[in-house]
């Protein structure tokens, strides 16, 4: 679901080769998506065990939007992670995320479909547009959508590696979306810390993206 620079050459850092064997390992993605469930089966568990504290539908709200956002900074921090370590075999890993930061955006719809609207759909479709952070959740929910749908090899080959990396680009967008919409909904309790954290990781994570790019442009017109 997110866009990558293709690698440049050069000496790869000592240790590199060894962590991208471990990294392609039949075992590591496995591994890695189970470790991608275990919040989900964290929060399903606090739930059955009655564990999520006096108000449980919120916290399940506010938790499923938390790891929403935390698995969108991770899969934006795939490519910069694989281009600076030299982590190749990182790759393999970027489709598996996107889906898994789909997963927690539509568990999160769904937990305000239920706990707050009671599946009322007439109701819901009355409420996007009526409330900022509603409207921008779901618009950043359409988008992801598209790219979740378009995220495997036979979307690849029929829009094409260019057209595809464009349209993928909108997680971007989507990343913008999803801290907008946290802001608002932290807005109404004047409680901007964590929203704060989450702005400069994705900052951070697309102010490497337009550094990398414009290096990139510079060096190809040296040559």
């Amino acid at each position: 679901m997110a866009t990558a620079a293709q690698p440049r050459g050069g000496a790869r850092p000592a240790g590199a080769s060894g962590l991208n064997r471990v990294l392609m390992h039949a075992a590591a993605k496995p591994a890695v998506f189970m470790l991608c469930l275990l919040p989900f089966a964290w929060l399903l568990y606090g739930a059955v065990a009655d564990r999520l504290g006096a108000n449980p539908a919120e916290y399940l709200l506010r938790a499923t939007g938390d790891w929403a956002l935390r698995f969108l900074c991770i899969v934006l921090a795939v490519t910069p992670l694989r281009v600076m370590a030299k982590l190749t075999a990182l790759a393999r890993w970027r489709r598996m995320l996107g889906l898994f930061a789909y997963f927690y955006v539509v568990v999160h719809l769904l937990c305000y479909s239920w706990f707050d609207m009671g599946f009322d759909l007439p109701s819901i479709v009355a409420d996007i547009p009526k409330r900022p952070f509603i409207l921008v959740g779901f618009a950043a929910f359409v988008l992801l959508t598209l790219l979740a749908a378009t995220s495997f090899n036979r979307a690849i080959r029929a829009l094409g590696g260019k057209r595809w990396q464009r349209l993928h680009r909108l997680v971007y967008l989507c990343a913008g979306l999803g801290l907008l919409h946290f802001f608002w909904m932290r807005a109404g309790k004047n409680n901007f810390g964590e929203v704060g954290i989450y702005a400069v990781i994705i900052a951070l994570l697309l102010g490497w993206r337009v550094w990398h790019a414009l290096a990139a442009r510079r060096r190809a017109a040296l040559q």
